[in-house]
């Protein structure tokens, strides 16, 4: 992956880039000193990654992060724990606190890398997988837990975590929710809120903007309420017109 260091202390920078050269992953595209420069780089370069400090002169990681469309995957680097919520709110990998140790550097850029990996899977090969396969494995804090495709009864999206409910528990892992949805056969599971995926077969009943899964109420939002009544309603609907 290619990955870009921004941060105007230069034995962080260096630091760093020292840290960097001993991933084979990761591949050191340029150092910058603001995210003013980044801006300029990223108009010539391909970046998959950005290591990005927060308190710099002419703009602060933040204020970049708030302002670039659609920007690489961002670790940050800082000595400021007071920024770490409002990071993971705009979608960062990882918040690192300096002194950062290499083990520290080195779990935060695999999380980079299995993001990356799971972004560039090739077209097609998730729907091949979901017809060979019927289940799929996801990190629980240490743990590597075996998902059932027919256990589960819905998803629900917080930032860059999923919480997975099955029918034997919850699970939460390290994933978006938009990645974790190109997974699953679209037949059988339907984005019904921004937040939520739920399984169709599990779906117990609807009123007005919820929708019960055994115990649970799940939020239907308005820009879904109408597609979610056509897939999962109309054509299973028996009422007096049908059979008139």
């Amino acid at each position: 992956m290619n990955c870009v260091i921004i941060d105007d202390e230069p034995l962080a920078r260096e630091g760093l880039s020292s840290y960097v050269r001993e991933v084979d992953f990761l591949q050191l595209v340029a150092t910058c000193t603001n995210p003013v420069e980044l801006i300029r780089l990223l108009d010539e370069h391909p970046v998959d990654l950005i290591f990005l400090d927060i308190q710099m002169p002419k703009m602060n990681g933040i204020d970049f992060l708030k302002i670039v469309q659609k920007p690489p995957m961002v670790i940050i680097t800082t000595a400021f724990p007071s920024y770490a919520l409002e990071g993971f709110q705009l979608n960062v990998m990882d918040y690192l606190l300096k002194p950062i140790t290499f083990d520290r550097f080195f779990k935060a850029a695999n999380k980079a890398k299995d993001y990356y990996q799971l972004l560039h899977k090739p077209v097609g090969e998730a729907a091949k997988t979901a017809k060979t396969e019927d289940y799929f494995f996801i990190k629980c804090g240490s743990k590597y837990e075996k998902i059932f495709f027919d256990d589960i009864l819905y998803v629900q999206g917080m930032q860059n975590y999923v919480t997975i409910h099955t029918r034997k528990g919850k699970y939460m892992t390290l994933l978006y929710l938009k990645n974790l949805e190109e997974n699953l056969d679209r037949k059988a599971f339907i984005r019904v809120h921004k937040s939520y995926i739920v399984a169709v077969s599990k779906i117990e009943g609807i009123e007005g903007n919820e929708i019960f899964i055994q115990s649970d109420k799940i939020p239907i939002s308005r820009n879904y309420h109408d597609m979610v009544i056509e897939q999962v309603v109309k054509n299973k609907l028996w009422d007096k017109i049908r059979f008139s």
